[in-house]
């Protein structure tokens, strides 16, 4: 489905964009490369600004950064903020749209030895990313009435849909479960819920079953372990708010790794904020942006690498609040957690 990843075949090393972010980006990002080094992974990182402009009225990102992104395949992305101004658009969105990036993936595991209201949750979501409620396709009919379009195209919805049943097999996961609100929006959520019959055909071997969103919500809220062997798929909006749902009973954004995948480009990114009011201040938590890193490597087939800094990763967080950052309930700054896990390496 996607295609080869560019390597420097001398040295048998990948090439990788690294898009560091704002905010906090810098310092996790550098705590990732950091890893990375006393790791021995073998990745040639490639530094890119996506610092937009406006061109036409659109929000456009830097050549050079194009060109980086489209020449490596691959980038790990630190969390950008939207520039101020009228007329700029998302810079997520604007990555997704540039890259054709249509299927974000969202797995939320518990951390052992970090405790939540939930010890046992292990579920993936994935996220249709570039239709829906977020076309952008919204406007004033009149002073006081706005009319925002929802979009929901065959092509778009077979395609995360099919990604999804992929997904399933390749992880032994053994149902999909489609979440829609089909009794409502009987014609676009209609049309996803067709398409996933139709696209089932082809795996007689996966389960699918279909949801409401409310019903969704409800069981994940009150034992998750529900979706603990399935994979969810859905609409753009759904996944956004399930997605952080699901992250909140495991501890918080901090905690999830994320991957958007299309065609011929992957990113995988950090999906929290930026958090500016402690850029600078050793606080940052690189947890998120680390194992969104792993499934890269996993993604790159580079498994063993993934494996030994993710164990290093939860070994640290399970060590004590001595050992983790603030959010995680800890004392610990972004170089002392930094140096922590690669102790645990």
């Amino acid at each position: 489905m996607f295609r080869t990843i560019p390597i420097n075949k001398s040295f048998l090393i990948y090439n990788v964009t690294l898009i560091k972010g704002d905010g906090i980006g810098e310092e996790i990002s550098d705590a990732v490369v950091k890893i990375y080094e006393a790791a021995k992974v073998p990745v040639d990182w490639e530094p890119v600004d996506v610092t937009p402009s406006l061109i036409n009225g659109v929000t456009t990102i830097p050549k050079p950064a194009v060109d980086s992104i489209n020449k490596n395949k691959i980038a790990l992305k630190g969390p950008l903020a939207t520039p101020i101004g009228k007329g700029h658009q998302s810079m997520n969105l604007t990555l997704r749209r540039t890259f054709g990036l249509f299927a974000n993936v969202r797995p939320c595991k518990s951390v052992v030895g970090y405790k939540t209201p939930y010890d046992n949750v292990n579920t993936v979501l994935i996220r249709e990313n570039t239709e829906g409620e977020y076309s952008g396709i919204e406007h004033i009919i009149v002073p006081g009435v706005v009319q925002s379009i929802k979009l929901i195209t065959k092509k778009a919805s077979e395609r995360v849909i099919r990604y999804a049943f992929e997904h399933a097999k390749s992880t032994g996961r053994h149902e999909v479960v489609v979440v829609h609100k089909a009794s409502i929006m009987k014609l676009s959520d209609g049309l996803f819920v067709q398409c996933a019959k139709e696209i089932a055909k082809d795996y007689p071997d996966i389960k699918v079953s279909f949801e409401l969103i409310d019903n969704t919500s409800l069981r994940l809220a009150s034992d998750p372990t529900t979706y603990s062997k399935v994979v969810m798929v859905m609409p753009n909006l759904y996944g956004d708010i399930l997605s952080d749902l699901s992250s909140g009973l495991i501890g918080g954004l901090g905690l999830t790794p994320s991957g958007n995948m299309g065609e011929k480009v992957c990113i995988f990114e950090a999906v929290h904020g930026s958090a500016p009011d402690i850029a600078g201040k050793g606080l940052a938590n690189p947890t998120a942006l680390l194992l969104s890193s792993c499934m890269m490597l996993r993604h790159m087939s580079l498994n063993e690498y993934a494996d030994r800094i993710e164990a290093a990763v939860l070994k640290t967080i399970a060590s004590g609040p001595e050992h983790r950052t603030g959010d995680l309930r800890g004392t610990a700054s972004t170089s002392s957690f930094t140096d922590s896990i690669i102790s645990n390496l």
